[in-house]
């Protein structure tokens, strides 16, 4: 069910806002950043510092990394919005879509490096299951995964364990391929701020 305040709580500036960028760019904002303008004094603040750095901080993952397990922990919730949003933000980033479609569609078979399958194995764990063990993190490890490199993805996990909930309990409107595509293409020039 789409609430209501996505398209009507804001106030007269930030609607100005949301129609310069439908002017410029030729598509609506996203409800992804729609959302952070609504009460950001409550949440938007803080979830675009969170997020940005979960996806665009210092990390020995790449962003094309970081992308595809927001895309893969967004596939493993179901989250329709973040699953095309992230898939293509990923494709974009790796300049390889088959290889982000081919991890999303099988990733015991996909053609990535065991550290990124172990720790996309454990994230997706972790998301089903709520939890993970020391044997999880042994897992990780023993792939070549740092314990740097184990906690970026565990905030990359959590922001997009949020945000897809969120997506689906605000009832995020669908861009379609050009709409993903154009949002991928911002996020990769302007990050999550």
């Amino acid at each position: 069910m789409r609430l209501d305040i996505l398209d009507r709580g804001y106030g007269p500036g930030t609607k100005l806002l949301f129609a310069l960028i439908r002017l410029f760019s030729g598509h609506p904002l996203p409800d992804a950043a729609r959302l952070v303008f609504y009460r950001p004094d409550f949440y938007g603040a803080r979830a675009k510092e969170f997020t940005h750095e979960a996806m665009r901080g210092p990390s020995a993952w790449s962003v094309g990394d970081r992308e595809l397990m927001a895309a893969y922990v967004s596939t493993v919730n179901d989250s329709a919005f973040c699953v095309g949003a992230h898939t293509a933000t990923a494709s974009q980033a790796y300049q390889d879509g088959p290889r982000v479609a081919a991890v999303l569609a099988d990733l015991e078979s996909a053609p990535i490096a065991e550290p990124l399958r172990a720790t996309l194995r454990m994230l997706g764990r972790l998301t089903r299951e709520g939890r993970v063990g020391a044997e999880d993190m042994r897992e990780v490890l023993a792939a070549g995964v740092t314990p740097q490199q184990v906690q970026d993805a565990l905030a990359v996990c959590a922001a997009f364990n949020i945000t897809n909930r969120l997506a689906d309990a605000f009832g995020f409107t669908l861009p379609g391929p050009e709409g993903f595509a154009a949002g991928a293409r911002h996020l990769l020039k302007r990050g999550y701020r």
